[in-house]
Parts: structure tokens; C-alpha cells; sequence
């Protein structure tokens, strides 16, 4: 059976950047495509997500206009290497992070493409597919001056490399001005107390899969957050959701959800009152008709 979770809303201390005020929605490209991403790629699931295909109530309607509005590129956007004399994996000598620009050859006009669309776009750090050992000041700063520089909206801060220190993370991008909504991918290793919040939603656990025990077993990681640590501004998150992400980048770990059980996940995440976040093909009709 499903044990359903009711989260007592007592406040924490949040971070004050104004994001996050109700679980965050949108889309983000891991759970389907890993690793195979491609600046194209991500602006035609923007495309996707504004579409107007399907009817809610007798109106034409996108996943949009239901409040999935920010779109987010998750890992392989950087060129892995060794850099300099540190032999920074992702960082050049000066500790700004390199992009592969024969993927990604224009970040700036990527996210100008969501903007156009009335999206935000999100971004993703400390990691170049678990391989990262710079923890300078310098990186951190170069990090938020790219996240700022390229016009991203949200940043998703992964726990595979040696960034870890999300107080520095949250100061130096609250201080660029811009409010940026933050998640903190830590698999439940950093989590808020009843007084610190540096980030608008928090993973409560690892790598969810496309497979009804990986989705049960993440589901239960809210339990311990669940009365007054997961409020407005500070969301508890056990993963984003599975649905329409079969044969993803675990292989065999990710055989699929049948109807009933996408159906029980997305409905589970939403009595939580976690974030929803779609990693599905936006522009396969089967599978979006389903959603």
C-alpha cells in the first residue's frame, strides 16, 4: 500500500529571495535523456511546454498555463578536461567553467529563448558527471558570474563534486542582485534545521528510477521532514518525477511506470506538497496526452 504524508506547515528560516512561496514546477532534462542533451534539444522541450495541444476544461491548454514554467538543463553541458596547474576538471586555470560549445554553442541565446516563451531557464552545477575537485573561492564566484552572465533563472547545485558549501553558494548569488531559485541535489546528506534554509527546495534522498519500488522508496525519505521542515521557501524533494521516463539513463533500473503507478507517483508528490518537476518528452503527443 501507499502510505500518504500530510506536512505540518510550521515555518522555518527560509532563504529571502522570494522563489519557492509554493512548490516549485517546471521540467529538467536527467530522468529521460542523462547525458544526451544538446542546446536544440532543450529549447524544443521549451517548445513543448508552452504548447498549446490539449484541452483542460474545453480550453486549449500547455503545461504552461499549469504552471510548469521553468525549464532547466541538468549536466554535460561542460567540457571535461584538466585545466591548469590545479587540473580542474570543468574550471579553466582561472576557475570559470568551460562550456562544450559544439553542444551548447550560446547559452545567452538559450535563455533568451525561454524568455521569449515566457519561461525561466535553469542551470546546473558542481558536477561534470561526478567528476569536479575545485573548491576555490574563485570557482565559486566564476560559477555565479556564468549562472548570472548567461541570463539563468534557477540553478540546481549537484552533491557529486567538491562544491558542497551551500551557504557560500546562496551568499554570492544573492548578491548578484538577481533572485534565482536554488535546489540543493545533496540526496539528503545537507537539510535544513528549524533556523537554516539556504535554498528553496532540498533532494531528501538519492537518485530516484523509473520503477515503482525506486519511487515508493524515495516517496518515504519526507517522513523526517515532514512536520515543519519542508514550508514556503524551503520544500522538502524526494526526486523529480518518473512519469513517461522509461528506458531513461539507468538502463535497466528504469523498466517504466504503468498507468496506475504514474498515476499514484505523480498524485503521491503532490499530497507532499513536493516540487513537480517533468522530465518526460515534451513533443511526444502518446506520452504527453497521458500526463
Amino acid at each position: 500500500g501507499v502510505f500518504i504524508l500530510f506536512l505540518n506547515f510550521d515555518f522555518i528560516f527560509s532563504i529571502d529571495n522570494g522563489k519557492a512561496r509554493t512548490p516549485p514546477m517546471g521540467w529538467r532534462s536527467w530522468n529521460l535523456f542523462g547525458d544526451n542533451v544538446n542546446q536544440e534539444l532543450i529549447k524544443s522541450q521549451m517548445d513543448g511546454i508552452v504548447a498549446r495541444k490539449r484541452e483542460v476544461d474545453g480550453v486549449l491548454t500547455s503545461l504552461f498555463d499549469l504552471g510548469y514554467n521553468d525549464v532547466g538543463l541538468d549536466d554535460a553541458w561542460q567540457l571535461c578536461g584538466h585545466y591548469g596547474d590545479k587540473r580542474y576538471t570543468y574550471h579553466n586555470e582561472n576557475g570559470v567553467p568551460v562550456v562544450v560549445t559544439s553542444l551548447f554553442p550560446n547559452f545567452n541565446e538559450m535563455t533568451q529563448y525561454a524568455h521569449d516563451l515566457g519561461l525561466t531557464a535553469g542551470w546546473y552545477g558542481n558536477n561534470c558527471i561526478c567528476e569536479d575537485h575545485c573548491s576555490t573561492d574563485e570557482c565559486y564566484q566564476e560559477d555565479v558570474n556564468a549562472l548570472i552572465g548567461y541570463g539563468f533563472d534557477s540553478v540546481k547545485l549537484d552533491g557529486c563534486g567538491k562544491q558542497l558549501d551551500l551557504q557560500k553558494w546562496s551568499d554570492l548569488i544573492n548578491a548578484t542582485g538577481k533572485s534565482i531559485l536554488i535546489e540543493n541535489c545533496h540526496w539528503g546528506m545537507t537539510v535544513p534545521n528549524e533556523t537554516w534554509c539556504p535554498w528553496n527546495y532540498y533532494r531528501t534522498c538519492g537518485d530516484v528510477r523509473a520503477s515503482y519500488d525506486s519511487v515508493i522508496n524515495n516517496l518515504m525519505s519526507v517522513i523526517p521532514f515532514s512536520k515543519g521542515l519542508s514550508t514556503p521557501g524551503c520544500w522538502a524533494y524526494p526526486d523529480m518525477l518518473e512519469v513517461g521516463c522509461a528506458d531513461g539513463p539507468g538502463g535497466a533500473l528504469d523498466p517504466g511506470l504503468s498507468y496506475t503507478e504514474a498515476r499514484t507517483h505523480f498524485g503521491a508528490w503532490c499530497i507532499v506538497s513536493s516540487p513537480l518537476i517533468l522530465s518526460h518528452d515534451t513533443n511526444n503527443d502518446t506520452i504527453t496526452d497521458e500526463i
